[in-house]
């Protein structure tokens, strides 16, 4: 069985998951504690909908998930605007 996950419009007021926001600290955390196989596993345990909703809402604040990602995994602050 092959899960394709394709982008789709989602607005800052999306639901994002319970579990979702679990999985996505559980990877923060581990990109901090320089686990990187563990922060995959976890991002990858999120659902597409989920995704989509937290990819509108760093956007919305002026950043994205990969330069949160970058912040975590330096163990540096975030600061918004990202860029």
């Amino acid at each position: 069985m092959c899960n394709s996950i394709t982008a789709t419009p989602s607005s800052p007021s999306s639901p994002i998951s319970l579990t979702a926001v679990g999985e996505l600290r559980d990877a923060l955390t581990a990109l901090q504690r320089g686990n990187a196989p563990v922060a995959v596993s976890a991002l990858m345990a999120i659902d597409s909908e989920s995704w989509a909703a937290m990819e509108a809402r760093l956007a919305a604040v002026g950043g994205d998930l990969r330069e949160l990602l970058d912040a975590a995994s330096e163990n540096t602050h975030v600061r918004l605007p990202l860029h």
